[in-house]
C-alpha cells in the first residue's frame, strides 16, 4: 500500500483514496457517472509507468476473469471484465502432460469442460488424491496440450448460473501463453497495460508428478516482459514456498493466498511443517511473509469472521497488521448471489437471486482493504466508486 511522508500506511480514508484512486478505463467512468476531469486523470495515470502501488483504490479483481456472467477461465470472460472495467483479471494455472500451463481453477476439468461427453477420452478418467482429497474425474496433467484443446469449456455451476450455460462450448480452454499475447494485444489497443493476477494451482502436487509450475512460469514472464518488479502482474498461491520459489526467480510482486485460519498450507503438510494460517496471520508470521511476497491474499472470513448466524462479526486486525508490514490486501471472494453472501445481505429466498452485495462491498471496503475478488467486476466497479466518494 502507499506510504506517507512520514513513511507510515495512511489511514483508510480520503488520503489513500487520493494516492491510489484512479485507473478506471475511460469507457468505465463514463459507465459509473465519473466526472470528466476524473476520467481523463485516470486514463493519465493508466498510462504512465509505474507499479501494483499505482492500482486504483479499492482495486477491482475480476475473479477467473467475469465468471459471474459467462464460463469461467475463458478468453470469454476474460475480455468481458476488461471490458466491463475491471483493474485486474486473474488467471489459475495448471500443467498438461507436455508440460503447457493453461488456465483452469483445478486440475479436474470434469466439470469445466464437456470431456465427460467425449468417448474418446472415457479412459482417462481415473482417482487421485490431491492435496489429501480423493477426487474421481479427467485432470489436465493426463492430457497433453493437443488433446485439452479438442475439448469445449463448460460454466462450472450451472444450478447457480444457469444464464452462463448459454455460453457452453463457445470456447476452448486458453494457454497462459495465449492469455499473455491476449493481454498484450488488448493493451496496445487500449494504450494501457492490461493487468494479471496469476495463481499457480497444487504446485507441491505438480512438483511430485515433475510439472513444476514455477520455472515455466517465470520462464513465460521473462520472454513477455513480465518478470519486473513493475510488471503489471502478480504472482499467487495458496502454498508460500511457491511463491519464495518464484522470488528467486523473478521480481514480479508476489501474493500469499490465505485460506481459513485453522487449515494449513499444503505445501507446509508436506513438508511437515505445523503452521497454520493463524500462525501466517500473526504479526510475526507477516513480517515472514513480508520477505518474499509484497501482499496477501485471504479469504474474507479472515478480514471479518463470520457468527454462527452467517452474519458479519468484528472486523478482525488483520488488515492494520498486514499495512504495518508493508502488504496489501486483495481478499477473496465477493458474488452477488445470497447463498455466497453474508446473512445480512440476503434477500428474499432464493439462494441464486442477487442480494444486497453493494451493502456487503461497503462493509467490506470500510475495513480499508486494498481490493477484492469479484465474479460481478460491473458491480465490484460500481461499489469502489461509490466507496471513493465517501
Amino acid at each position: 500500500m502507499p506510504k506517507s511522508s512520514s513513511g507510515q500506511p495512511p489511514a483508510a480514508g480520503a488520503p489513500r483514496r487520493a494516492l491510489l484512486g484512479a485507473t478506471v478505463a475511460s469507457a468505465a467512468g463514463l459507465a459509473l457517472g465519473l466526472p470528466q476531469a476524473a476520467q481523463a486523470a485516470e486514463a493519465a495515470a493508466r498510462k504512465r509507468p509505474g507499479s501494483f502501488r499505482d492500482l486504483p483504490y479499492p482495486t477491482v479483481i475480476a475473479h477467473r476473469g467475469a465468471s459471474g456472467y459467462r464460463p469461467e477461465h475463458t478468453l470469454g470472460a476474460y475480455q468481458l471484465a476488461l471490458d466491463m472495467g475491471a483493474h485486474i483479471v486473474e488467471q489459475d494455472l495448471v500443467p498438461t502432460k507436455d508440460g503447457h500451463l493453461v488456465c483452469r481453477h483445478e486440475n479436474d476439468i470434469t466439470g469445466t469442460t464437456d470431456v465427460a461427453d467425449r468417448p474418446e477420452f472415457a479412459g482417462r478418467k481415473a482417482t487421485k488424491s490431491i492435496d489429501g482429497v480423493k477426487l474421481t474425474g479427467w485432470f489436465t496433467e493426463d492430457f497433453t496440450l493437443a488433446e485439452l484443446k479438442t475439448l469445449r469449456a463448460t460454466e462450472r455451476i450451472p444450478g447457480t448460473r444457469q444464464h452462463n450455460t448459454l455460453y457452453d462450448g463457445r470456447w476452448s480452454v486458453p494457454t497462459f501463453e495465449e492469455v499473455l499475447r491476449w493481454a498484450d494485444q488488448a493493451g496496445k489497443e487500449r494504450g494501457a497495460p492490461v493487468w494479471l493476477h496469476v495463481e499457480t494451482k497444487h504446485p507441491t502436487y505438480f512438483r511430485s508428478l515433475g510439472l513444476g509450475l514455477e520455472e515455466p512460469l517465470a520462464r513465460l514472464l521473462r520472454k513477455y516482459r513480465r518478470d519486473r518488479a513493475t510488471s503489471p502482474l502478480f504472482v499467487q498461491s495458496f502454498e508460500p514456498t511457491s511463491i519464495e520459489k518464484l522470488h528467486r526467480l523473478v521480481a514480479t510482486p508476489g501474493v500469499v493466498l490465505l485460506s481459513g485460519a485453522n487449515t494449513r498450507p499444503w505445501d507446509f503438510v508436506d513438508s511437515g511443517d505445523p503452521r497454520t494460517v493463524a500462525d501466517l496471520i500473526t504479526p510475526a508470521g507477516l513480517k515472514e511473509i513480508a520477505r518474499y511476497a509484497k501482499g496477501i491474499g485471504p479469504t474474507l472470513d479472515l478480514v471479518i469472521p463470520r457468527r454462527a448466524d452467517g452474519s458479519l462479526g468484528t472486523p478482525s486486525t488483520l488488515v492494520a497488521d498486514a499495512h504495518a508490514k508493508g502488504l496489501i490486501l486483495h481478499p477473496y471472494t465477493m458474488r452477488n448471489e445470497n447463498q455466497f453472501l453474508p446473512a445480512e445481505f440476503r434477500r428474499g429466498t432464493d439462494p441464486n437471486a442477487y442480494g444486497d452485495a453493494f451493502g456487503a462491498f461497503r462493509a467490506y471496503f470500510e475495513t480499508g482493504i486494498d481490493g477484492i475478488f469479484s465474479d460481478q467486476c460491473d458491480t465490484a466497479l460500481l461499489a469502489a466508486a461509490e466507496h471513493r466518494r465517501r
